[in-house]
């Protein structure tokens, strides 16, 4: 008798929970498996492939008309036939994600944390909070912000803001009370329960046709990049000694590379585009999780 395919469950647990949101499943499939090979897929193409996760044409239409509308897709039309493809604002995004869920390099770090305090001096900390937000900067109180590397010149140079380097025995203790690593290791540990009994099948002998790797990579990566666009991306001597993201991403390495022969192959023979079959993937796909 062979093993049980692995399939049905995730799909069982992708429909539990409600609504289903299709657009954001689409989503992955594009920066996964479309953005690669040219960027354009046809809607046909588009609906069969969501009909392999249990999703009707008519949740398909409203979720490409979700995304359409909030910029991240353009649609056009070549006869009766309608294509989509990634806006041009939605590229730089798409980009930024690609390198966080699929290479994910360690930032380097001098062993002192950069803490940024702001004084009563600050015009607008309306303002000076995101850019130190999006600087890599977190909370630890209204007024102290942390981060592993200096922040631009023109924020450290804002009238008020003081930044100051500090090397700490206990900087573990002082990201942990600012990353709030809490959240995202049950959320790594739920990934690793929701794909180690994957990868435990295929080992065991289990296989999977291309429509099923398909399906597969495509949940693995969605599930994956939920929780990795999350995670700050600390240095490992900031994180505590146990910490599943590192056991994450390999599992999510071994997992995808076994996977995307299959369903790169079902691509080849099933998607098409605005020139018809999708071409060959882009350089960079093959170094996708070559790295540890």
């Amino acid at each position: 008798m062979s093993p049980v395919s692995p399939v049905a469950p995730l799909l069982d647990e992708l429909h539990a929970a409600r609504p289903v949101r299709a657009w954001s499943l689409i989503v992955t499939l594009f920066g996964d498996a479309i953005v690669p090979r040219g960027g354009s897929l046809w809607l046909g193409s588009l609906t069969e492939i969501m009909a392999l996760f249990r999703i009707d044409a008519g949740h398909v239409r409203t979720a490409m008309s979700r995304l359409t509308a909030d910029g991240w897709l353009t649609r056009a039309r070549i006869g009766r036939n309608t294509y989509y493809r990634l806006s041009k604002q939605a590229e730089a995004s798409f980009a930024a994600a690609t390198r966080r869920i699929y290479f994910g390099l360690e930032p380097p770090f001098d062993g002192r944390l950069r803490i940024a305090l702001l004084g009563p001096g600050v015009d607008d900390r309306s303002a000076v909070r995101p850019a130190l937000a999006a600087a890599g900067f977190a909370a630890l109180s209204p007024t102290a912000y942390v981060g592993v590397a200096d922040p631009p010149v023109e924020l450290s140079a804002t009238p008020g803001v003081f930044v100051l380097r500090a090397a700490a025995d206990d900087s573990r203790k002082v990201a942990e009370a600012a990353w709030r690593h809490r959240a995202l290791d049950v959320e790594y540990r739920r990934f690793l329960d929701r794909f180690e009994p994957t990868a435990h099948a295929l080992t065991a002998g289990a296989t999977l046709d291309g429509a099923d790797a398909m399906v597969t990579r495509t949940l693995l990566i969605h599930h994956f990049r939920r929780v990795v666009l999350r995670d700050p991306g600390l240095p490992a001597v900031l994180l505590p000694p146990d910490w599943p993201g590192m056991q994450a991403r390999a599992l999510a390495a071994q997992l995808y590379r076994r996977l995307v022969p299959a369903s790169e192959a079902w691509l080849e023979r099933r998607a098409r585009g605005e020139h018809g079959p999708l071409g060959p993937p882009d350089a960079m796909f093959k170094d996708r999780f070559s790295r540890p």
